[in-house]
């Protein structure tokens, strides 16, 4: 690998070990065996590579969820219960990603810091949201119509961050796929009051 690949691979370690806020060049340099000048002469400055780093760390995440959920929309199952088992496979995947999710919560809190990060954040959420179709349904992305993608996608992505958010703070509290599931009909149906108590 180059200095570039170097530094890359370095920011995303340092993200992951010591968040954004104190993660420092020396620290980038220091994980990444490359030197100080050359953060400045491939990516400009420490913020843009620790943009790069963010985004390549969600894109793996993404190409790595994609596959594991893969098998819980086979053919066949019920609908319900293929929205669970994607649920239960979400939250199931946090346990093992803990500081990729916290990374991603402290990430959030600096956009008002970093106009372009806000910017490629925003630019990478309509192609979020068609993942996230394509994984609830058991699809190809290709196959994600631009109204799915504009209505349930918004849905399942406020679905999915509640979720890692309230996994954050404690993963005991986080509803099952078949809650979240019921949830979502009885919301739909307007009987959520009807729900029985368990």
């Amino acid at each position: 690998m180059g200095h570039r690949e170097d530094l890359l691979d370095g920011a995303k370690r340092c993200l992951l070990d010591k968040g954004w806020v104190r993660t420092t060049a020396r620290d980038i340099v220091a994980a990444s065996g490359a030197n100080l000048a050359s953060i400045g002469y491939h990516y400009g400055s420490k913020d843009v590579l620790m943009m790069e780093a963010f985004l390549k760390l969600t894109e793996d995440w993404g190409e790595q969820i994609t596959g594991a959920l893969a098998r819980a929309a086979e053919a066949g199952v019920p609908r319900d219960e293929r929205l669970a088992a994607v649920v239960d496979g979400i939250v199931d995947s946090f346990a093992g990603d803990r500081q990729f999710w916290a990374a991603q919560l402290e990430v959030i809190g600096q956009l008002d810091n970093h106009p372009e990060l806000r910017r490629r954040f925003a630019a990478v959420m309509p192609e979020g949201r068609v993942g996230l179709v394509a994984v609830f349904e058991g699809v190809d992305d290709s196959a994600v119509p631009a109204g799915a993608a504009r209505t349930t996608g918004f849905l399942y992505y406020a679905l999915f961050t509640g979720l890692w958010v309230q996994w954050l703070i404690d993963p005991k509290q986080v509803p099952s796929g078949r809650d979240v599931v019921e949830g979502l009909r009885r919301a739909v149906a307007g009987n959520v009051l009807e729900a029985p108590d368990k």
